[in-house]
C-alpha cells in the first residue's frame, strides 16, 4: 500500500485512516521525509524565544499539568508589565525575536484572586491585560508576540491580532472520550474537542497564522490521533492559516495525576511524526519539541519534522520545567548530523510573512518586515549594510572552511554544474540557488570562489577615482533614496545644493593631483536640468583635466536628457561620446521588475525603459557596468528576474564590464522609516548576490564588484572568497550611501587597499574603468596624495547653477 502514496501530494482522508493498522515506521518514515524534502529542502527550524508565563492560573485541571497553580502556590496572580518587559528586553539584546506569552484558561472566571487583581490593574479580563502588554512588548522591544491564549471569541482573536505575529492552541486531542470521567481532560471544560475546534476556525476565518497540534500518550488511540490530525486539516483546507503542527510526547510529571502513567516510546512518536506528514503533505511544518526528547534528535528529523519549535536561551520552558532548552549550538550540531542545516525563523513562518499583505495586520507589518529576510526567515544577524558591524561567524565559517560537502544537496550540484557546462539557467533554477544556506549555502561560495579563480587569478583590481554629486535635488520620489531632496525630504540628511561648474572642475584637478584615472558623476535629476546641462559637465571635464575617464549619468538621467532635448537616445548618446563621455554607470536599476519598481520608484524607468538605455547605450560603442539593488522588498524570485535580463542583454551585446551588487541601505531610506521595508539584506543573501552572479555570469561578466561603502571592508574580503574579484574605486567622497545612513567612511585609499588584499594572500592591482593596468605615473602619486580638500556643496535654487565652465582655476 505505502508504495502508492505520492511524496508530493498529502493523503486523502481514507489513505490516512488506512495507516492506523500500518506498523512499519520505517517505511513510512522514509517516505516523509521525502516528502518534507520535495519542499523544506535541507532545513530545519526553530524559533529564538522568551517564554512569558503571564499567569499560572487556569480554571481547567488537566490530570498532566504542572503549568497550572491555584492562587495561594503562586506569588502573584499576574506577571507585572515591568516584568514582561524587563524580560523581553534582555531577550531581544540576546537575539530572540520571539516573545511566547502562555496563560491558563480564564483564571477570572475561576478565581477571585484573579479578578480582584485583574480589577486593580484596570482590565476586564485576562485577554484585555494580555493585549495591553503584548502591545508594548510589540512597540517597546520590537519582539514579536506569539500568543498561548486558549479558546477565544471573535472579537478576542481581532483584538489580540493587532499586537501579535502569530497565536495557537494544542488541540491536543479530538476525542471527547479522554473528557470524560477519568480520563485526562476530566473536569476541564475548555478542552472539549468542539470548543477548540471551533477557536481553531474562527482564527481562520480572521486570517490569523496559527499554531496547533497533538499531545500523544495521554490514553489516545492511533486511530484517534489521525483523527485528530485530519480534524485539523479539515479547518486548514477551509481557510490555509494553520503554519505549523506540532507533535508533542506526553511526559509524566511529579505531583499530578498521572505521574506513574507510561510515556510513549521512542517508536510511538516517530510513528505519529511520520503520520502527521503524510497527511498533511510537503509543504506543511512539522514539529517535535527537542527538549522533550533528547538523545533521539536527528531520528526526530528523519522520521519527517522540519522544525524545533522556540528554543530559548534565557527563559525555561514553564509547561516542561523538568526538560531544559537544548543549548543551539548542540541543536546545530545534532541537525547536522541529521544531514540538516539549523536556521532561525520567526514566530511567523515564512510563507505567511512574506505573504503579509494577508496574514497580518496593519500594525504588526513593520515590526516583521524590520525582523525578516527575502524569504521570510528570521534576519538573525545584526550585521548590517553601511555600518561598522562584524560579520557573522556563521557565515564566516561557511565561506571559509572547506568542507567535503556531503550535505550538499543533489540538486544545487547538478544546478552549478549544467550553468559551468554552458546551459543557462532559467529564472526558477536560480531562483532556487538564492534560497541555499548551510551546506549549499557553502558548496556555492565555494564553486563561485573555483570560478573566480580560472577567470582572474588571485589578482584583486581597483580604481583611483573620485564620487562627484553634482546635485541632490530631484523630482522623482524614489521610496529608498534619503540622497535626493525636494519638497517632501527635506526632514532628511543634508540640504538640497548644486554646484557650479567651477566646483565641479575643482574636484576633477583635485582629484588627477591625487593619482585618479576616473570620475564618476552622477547627481539627483534636478527640475531644470536638461540635456545640455548633461553636455556641459562633460565638456567642464574635458576642460579641466584633458585625460580623465568620464564615468557618468545614470540610465535616468540619459532618459531624461534626451526626452528634454526631444531627440533619440542614440543621438543623446551620440553627443555625449563626441563631447567626451568614456562610459556609463549601470545604476537605476534598482530590481528589474516592474511589480518591484511600482512599490519602490515608480515614476522612474521601467524594466524595458531601462535596458532600452543600455542596449543603446553599447550599440552607440559606449561599455557600462550593471547593478542590482536588493534587500528591501523584493524576493529571490525578483533577483533571478533582475539577473537573466542583465544576462540576455549581455549575450547579445556584451557591453557590460562588470556587476555590482549593491545591498539596501535601510537606516534612513523613507519607505523604511515608513516601516514599509525590510531592514536590508542580511549577510547570507548579500554574499549569495556576488556568488550567485559570478555563477550566472560565467563566461559573460568576468568582473564581479563588491562595495565596501556598503559592505564595509569586512564583507569586501568575504566577498573576495565568494566570487568577487574586483573591490571598485577609492571614492575620494561619497554621498548618495552615507546619505542613507551607512558610516563606513568616505575614501580607502590605495595603500589601505592594497595592505589589506596583500594580507588574504590576493594581488593588487590598480586599474583603469577599461579594466586596464593603471599608469605608472598615476599609481606613484596615488599612493602619496595631497590632504583633500573640504568640498563646497552650494545651496540650490529653483533653477540649476550653471554647468558650463566660465573660469578656469588651475590647481597648483
Amino acid at each position: 500500500m505505502l508504495h502508492q502514496f505520492d511524496t508530493q501530494t498529502a493523503l486523502s482522508r481514507e489513505q490516512a485512516l488506512s495507516l492506523a493498522d500500518v506498523d512499519n515506521t520505517a517505511a513510512l518514515a522514509d517516505i516523509a521525509c521525502k516528502m518534507r524534502d520535495y519542499s523544506h529542502r535541507n532545513i530545519i527550524t526553530f524559533s529564538k524565544k522568551v517564554f512569558v508565563p503571564l499567569t499560572h492560573l487556569c480554571r481547567d485541571v488537566c490530570h498532566y499539568c504542572t503549568f497550572a497553580k491555584t492562587p495561594r502556590r503562586i506569588a502573584s496572580p499576574y506577571l507585572a508589565a515591568e516584568d514582561v518587559l524587563r524580560l523581553c528586553h534582555e531577550g531581544a539584546a540576546q537575539g530572540c525575536q520571539e516573545a511566547l506569552f502562555t496563560l491558563g484558561e480564564k483564571p477570572e472566571l475561576r478565581y477571585k484572586a484573579a479578578r480582584v487583581a485583574l480589577t486593580e490593574m484596570g482590565y476586564n479580563s485576562t485577554l484585555d491585560y494580555v493585549t495591553h502588554i503584548a502591545e508594548r512588548v510589540l512597540k517597546e522591544t520590537g519582539m514579536l508576540p506569539h500568543i498561548n491564549a486558549g479558546n477565544m471569541t471573535a472579537e478576542e482573536i481581532q483584538n489580540l491580532r493587532k499586537v501579535s505575529a502569530s497565536m495557537g492552541i494544542m488541540l491536543e486531542s479530538a476525542s471527547s472520550r479522554l473528557c470524560e470521567k477519568g480520563m485526562p481532560h476530566y473536569g476541564s471544560p475548555d478542552k472539549t474537542p468542539e470548543v477548540r475546534l471551533k477557536t481553531i476556525d474562527i482564527a481562520g476565518q480572521h486570517a490569523v497564522p496559527f499554531t496547533t497540534g497533538i499531545l500523544i500518550g495521554i490514553g489516545e488511540t492511533r486511530m484517534e490521533r489521525i483523527e485528530s490530525l485530519l480534524a485539523i486539516k479539515e479547518i486548514h483546507n477551509r481557510h490555509g492559516h494553520i503554519q505549523e503542527i506540532i507533535v508533542q510526547n506526553f511526559r509524566a510529571k511529579p505531583d499530578t495525576k498521572m505521574s506513574s502513567a507510561p510515556e510513549p516510546d521512542l517508536n510511538e512518536l516517530l510513528w505519529t511524526i511520520a503520520v502527521a506528514r503524510l497527511i498533511f503533505g510537503p509543504k506543511m511544518n512539522i514539529q517535535a519539541p527537542p527538549n522533550l526528547s533528547p538523545g533521539v534528535l536527528p531520528q526526530l528529523v528523519n522520521a519527517g519534522i522540519n522544525d524545533w519549535g522556540g528554543v530559548s536561551p534565557l527563559t525555561p520552558d514553564h509547561v516542561n520545567p523538568e526538560a531544559p532548552w537544548p543549548h543551539l549550538d548542540n541543536l546545530a550540531r545534532e541537525t547536522e548530523a541529521a544531514g540538516k542545516f539549523l536556521e532561525q525563523r520567526l514566530t511567523i513562518y515564512p510563507t505567511y510573512a512574506m505573504n503579509y499583505q494577508q496574514w497580518l495586520a496593519t500594525e504588526t507589518v513593520a515590526p516583521v518586515l524590520r525582523l525578516a529576510d527575502a524569504s521570510g526567515f528570521a534576519k538573525r544577524d545584526t550585521w548590517t549594510p553601511g555600518e561598522r558591524t562584524d560579520i557573522p561567524q556563521l557565515e564566516r565559517d561557511l565561506i571559509l572552511h572547506t568542507r567535503n560537502h556531503k550535505n550538499t544537496s543533489s540538486m544545487i550540484k547538478a544546478l552549478v554544474t549544467k550553468n559551468v557546462q554552458g546551459t543557462l539557467l532559467s529564472k526558477e533554477e536560480i531562483a532556487f540557488l538564492f534560497e541555499s544556506r548551510g551546506a549549499d549555502f557553502s558548496y556555492l561560495t565555494q564553486a563561485a570562489n573555483e570560478l573566480r579563480q580560472e577567470r582572474n587569478g588571485d589578482t584583486v583590481s581597483y580604481v583611483v577615482n573620485r564620487n562627484i554629486n553634482y546635485t541632490n535635488v530631484c523630482y522623482f520620489k524614489c521610496q529608498f533614496c534619503a540622497f535626493s531632496k525636494g519638497k517632501l525630504s527635506e526632514n532628511l540628511r543634508g540640504r538640497p545644493y548644486d554646484i557650479s561648474a567651477e566646483e565641479i572642475a575643482r574636484r576633477c584637478q583635485e582629484a588627477w593631483g591625487r593619482g585618479a584615472t576616473e570620475v564618476c558623476m552622477q547627481g539627483g535629476i534636478h527640475p531644470d536640468y536638461t540635456g545640455q546641462t548633461y553636455l556641459d559637465i562633460v565638456t567642464t571635464v574635458k576642460t579641466a583635466v584633458p585625460g580623465m575617464h568620464i564615468h557618468a549619468f545614470s540610465p535616468l538621467e540619459v532618459w531624461q536628457g534626451a526626452a528634454t532635448l526631444g531627440i533619440s537616445l542614440e543621438e543623446f548618446l551620440t553627443q555625449l561620446k563626441t563631447a567626451g563621455l568614456s562610459t556609463l554607470p549601470g545604476t537605476a536599476a534598482e530590481i528589474l521588475h516592474d511589480d518591484i519598481r511600482k512599490l519602490i520608484c515608480p515614476d522612474k524607468l521601467n524594466t524595458a525603459q531601462w535596458l532600452e538605455v543600455m542596449t543603446t547605450a553599447h550599440k552607440v560603442g559606449f561599455n557600462t557596468t550593471a547593478t542590482v539593488m536588493y534587500g528591501h522588498v523584493e524576493s529571490p524570485a525578483h533577483w533571478a528576474s533582475h539577473l537573466v535580463a542583465i544576462r540576455d542583454l549581455q549575450t547579445q551585446t556584451r557591453g557590460f564590464t562588470e556587476f555590482v551588487p549593491l545591498p539596501y541601505v535601510h537606516m534612513e531610506a523613507p519607505m523604511y522609516l515608513k516601516g514599509k521595508s525590510r531592514a536590508g539584506p542580511s549577510f547570507r543573501e548579500s554574499i549569495l548576490m556576488h556568488t550567485i552572479a559570478r555563477i550566472v555570469f560565467n563566461g559573460l561578466i568576468d568582473n564581479i564588484q563588491t562595495s565596501w561603502v556598503k559592505m564595509g571592508q569586512q564583507g569586501v574580503l568575504a566577498c573576495l572568497n565568494a566570487g568577487a574579484n574586483d573591490i571598485g574605486g577609492t571614492l575620494m567622497n561619497e554621498s548618495i550611501t552615507r546619505a542613507a545612513g551607512a558610516d563606513h567612511g568616505q575614501e580607502w585609499s590605495p595603500e589601505g587597499m592594497e595592505s589589506a588584499l596583500k594580507q588574504m594572500d590576493r594581488n593588487p592591482r590598480m586599474r583603469t574603468t577599461a579594466y586596464e593596468d593603471a599608469p605608472i605615473s598615476r599609481k606613484k602619486i596615488a599612493f602619496d596624495p595631497p590632504v583633500l580638500e573640504q568640498i563646497k556643496n552650494t545651496s540650490a535654487n529653483k533653477l540649476q547653477r550653471s554647468k558650463k565652465l566660465e573660469n578656469l582655476v588651475q590647481l597648483g
